[in-house]
């Protein structure tokens, strides 16, 4: 079964997102905090990371950074789900090396069909 790690500090957000992934089948991990995402990261090596940028702790420029920046963590694709809309932002979220970045609000259904695209 293919493991998704959502990481975003809005508990709903998290659980709305997990009952769409786990309906489509997928396991779901979820994380409210950068470090703790981090130690989830490194721990259970999901498949895909769904990550928020607007984090406590580490935010998800820095998580995005240390994944791309560790050879046993590169790999794992990451879409940032995200309240940031200023094409800025997206343009160095992908830059940093997200492979997509979707605004808020979104469809969940979009995001499982982003999860299976990307795994």
């Amino acid at each position: 079964m293919r493991r998704i790690l959502v990481v975003d500090d809005d508990r709903e957000v998290v659980r709305l997102i997990r009952a769409y992934l786990e309906q489509a089948g997928f396991e779901v991990l979820a994380a409210y905090d950068g470090d703790t995402a981090v130690h989830v990261i490194r721990r259970e090596r999901p498949d895909l990371l769904l990550l928020d940028l607007m984090l406590p702790g580490k935010d998800g420029w820095e998580i995005t950074r240390l994944v791309r920046n560790d050879a046993a963590l590169a790999h794992i694709p990451i879409i940032m789900l995200t309240a940031r809309v200023d094409d800025t932002d997206k343009i160095v979220g992908l830059e940093l090396g997200a492979d997509d970045y979707v605004t808020k609000p979104y469809n969940p259904r979009e995001v499982v069909a982003l999860s299976l695209i990307h795994i």
